[in-house]
């Protein structure tokens, strides 16, 4: 890292991604059943993708070739294979990737540059308050990488505020590492208890799985509560199973940082073509260097804009901006265009909603219906439904039809049996 390609010049990162993406076709289809395959089916000739913008000649990978052909994108001898992780299936059925040794040295090596990125090295200590078991990639891989950078780790989970506090209070980390809307619970939690958080050790929060950000880069809803509150840096990251790669925020905040040495991003339109910088298309990536189950043109589902020029950190790679939801989760509410997160923003600064969760189903107009159940923390003294409906249409100029349900029933339907993940989005349109 100490002669990092971030900050070589754009010509330079280029020409060494083209050349690590002919080792990356070269290796699929010597090794690859899935993609040997693809590539006679659509009589692909290797030697004339010489460049990046030659993959294009080159069809998608959908999620659902990944569910239907599992085996047939893994390639190394099953022996090779020392970790199994699966996704957590947020666009349908999880998916299975087998690690080898060299593509856990590849995660390790991907979040210590991130962890570097947003400023951490020899002598931080980061509170992990994420899952490192249930077959879950990522806190594996925040392990190896703060491992990797010489920094030091105290792995506690997720939730349970008490006992974050109490390890904050006996090991003095100075960086937490978690969902960002677990962050007001803490907070909570705290002035219940007479904690002073704002003199505490914690200067530094990464968040994960959750934006902090609008497209803009000024923070949403929920870094606007978090940062009023307790005034700690703040960085968001994007990352994902398939890639095996995190898009990092630096100390300028201003949008996710590549790492070139591990991955190549496309981002396109409707028309699958690609779409100029600044523009929210859907993300598509080539993972570079991956030995077990390397993906090429893989469309994640996810939706957000690319960066190309220089970052104020001396970083020329370029970087996206804040997701902003998923392709399959897209909404048409009366007219408006919307993602998940933008409703989730408005529920999670709202002082009186404790839990609720999104349904969508199909109107007789065409559009969506959307269907917000909520459970309050308390009753406040005005009408609850038409204060979250004017919330709504303060910020997203529309809103949705709202219904108040008891706290533990909407609890029940956040967090069914095996998930990993806070179930806050239930979509029920017919496809």
């Amino acid at each position: 890292m100490n002669k990092d390609i971030e900050f070589e010049s754009a010509e330079t990162i280029r020409a060494y991604q083209e050349t690590r993406l002919h080792e990356a076709l070269d290796y699929l289809h010597a090794c690859s059943p899935y993609y040997r395959r693809l590539f006679s089916t659509h009589h692909i000739d290797l030697a004339g993708i010489r460049r990046i913008d030659d993959l294009q000649r080159i069809p998608f990978t959908e999620k659902k070739d990944l569910q239907l052909h599992n085996e047939d994108f893994r390639c190394c001898p099953k022996a090779k294979i020392v970790d199994y992780i699966t996704t957590s299936g947020t666009l349908g059925e999880p998916v299975t990737f087998g690690c080898t040794d060299r593509d856990l040295d590849r995660l390790a090596f991907n979040e210590a540059k991130s962890f570097a990125c947003a400023g951490l090295g020899p002598g931080n200590i980061l509170q992990l308050m994420t899952t490192i078991d249930k077959r879950f990639m990522a806190g594996l891989a925040y392990f190896l990488g703060i491992r990797r950078l010489g920094a030091s780790i105290i792995r506690v989970g997720n939730g349970i505020p008490e006992l974050q506090w109490d390890t904050i209070r006996r090991m003095q980390p100075d960086s937490i590492m978690c969902v960002p809307s677990f962050i007001p619970r803490l907070i909570q939690y705290a002035e219940e208890h007479g904690i002073d958080y704002t003199h505490s050790s914690v200067k530094r929060i990464i968040g994960i799985g959750e934006g902090l950000r609008n497209q803009d880069f000024t923070l949403n809803l929920l870094g606007r509560q978090i940062k009023e509150k307790w005034d700690v840096q703040l960085f968001a990251t994007y990352s994902s199973t398939e890639m095996g790669a995190t898009f990092s925020e630096c100390e300028y905040g201003q949008g996710g940082h590549c790492h070139p040495e591990l991955i190549i991003v496309e981002i396109i339109g409707e028309d699958g073509r690609p779409v100029p910088d600044g523009e929210v298309g859907e993300v598509v990536v080539t993972t570079l260097g991956v030995e077990g189950m390397p993906l090429l043109r893989f469309r994640t589902g996810d939706m957000c804009a690319r960066i190309s020029e220089p970052c104020q950190c001396g970083r020329n790679s370029f970087r996206l901006t804040p997701i902003v939801g998923r392709k399959n989760n897209m909404i048409k509410l009366k007219g408006t265009t919307l993602y998940p997160p933008a409703i989730n923003d408005v529920l999670d600064n709202t002082d009186y909603v404790q839990n609720y969760v999104v349904y969508v189903q199909d109107s007789e107009s065409g559009t969506d219906d959307v269907v917000v159940k909520v459970g309050l923390k308390y009753e406040p003294a005005y009408d609850a439904v038409k204060d979250l409906k004017d919330r709504f249409r303060a910020h997203l100029r529309v809103a949705p039809k709202i219904e108040v349900r008891p706290t533990d029933e909407v609890q029940r339907v956040n967090f069914p049996a095996k998930s990993r993940k806070p179930v806050k989005f239930i979509d029920q349109r017919k496809r």
